[in-house]
């Protein structure tokens, strides 16, 4: 598996061919749930070969949205097993990946521990400091598809994807859930003004 050379042709294929108006899911998202899925595994003692098929997991996930975003898991899936086999990845390691990336679907179902971590690691921004200001890209990208039209329906929407969102590895929960239920506490908090 050469990692580092798929990891190039993905993110530069992204770079350029993204739609410009995607402010969340954009190559920085992409980037940032590598490192938060390189975090997460270290945490949950994960290296080696699950490692690197998690990384190109994260590298694939919204790929997808070359396409779309309707389905855009789907889509991954279908952009991932047409690259992987050129960089050494066999079948059974694909069809790994393609289980990963269909665990990021909201709502969240993974099967298994490395399904878990690309989960946790997909939504890892609602535990963090960074929370408003990726939460920001979201909110214009939603009001650019028509799917929310005021920061009111938005703090709704928030409120109930936080309140519903369980984090499924230890690292996760003991790194994140605290923060989530602060950034949780803020919401409700311009709600009620």
């Amino acid at each position: 598996m050469d990692y580092q050379a798929i990891n190039k042709v993905i993110l530069q294929k992204l770079r350029e061919e993204l739609p410009k108006h995607l402010s969340y899911h954009s190559v920085s998202h992409v980037l940032d749930v590598i490192d938060a899925t390189e975090q997460i595994a270290t945490g949950e003692g994960i290296s080696g070969e699950d490692l690197v098929l998690l990384k190109t997991a994260a590298l694939f996930h919204d790929s997808g949205f070359l396409f779309g975003a309707k389905d855009h898991e789907q889509k991954s899936c279908e952009v991932a097993a047409e690259y992987l086999p050129q960089f050494g990845y066999d079948q059974a390691q694909i069809d790994q990946i393609k289980g990963m990336i269909m665990a990021t679907k909201i709502p969240q179902a993974p099967q298994n521990h490395l399904e878990q971590i690309l989960a946790d690691a997909d939504l890892d921004y609602l535990g963090r400091d960074d929370f408003f200001t990726i939460g920001d890209k979201l909110y214009d990208e939603l009001a650019m598809f028509g799917i929310i039209t005021n920061e009111r329906d938005w703090n709704l929407l928030q409120e109930r994807f936080l309140e519903s969102h369980v984090y499924h590895t230890r690292t996760a929960i003991s790194n994140r859930n605290a923060k989530k239920q602060e950034n949780l506490d803020i919401i409700k908090t311009k709600l009620a003004q």
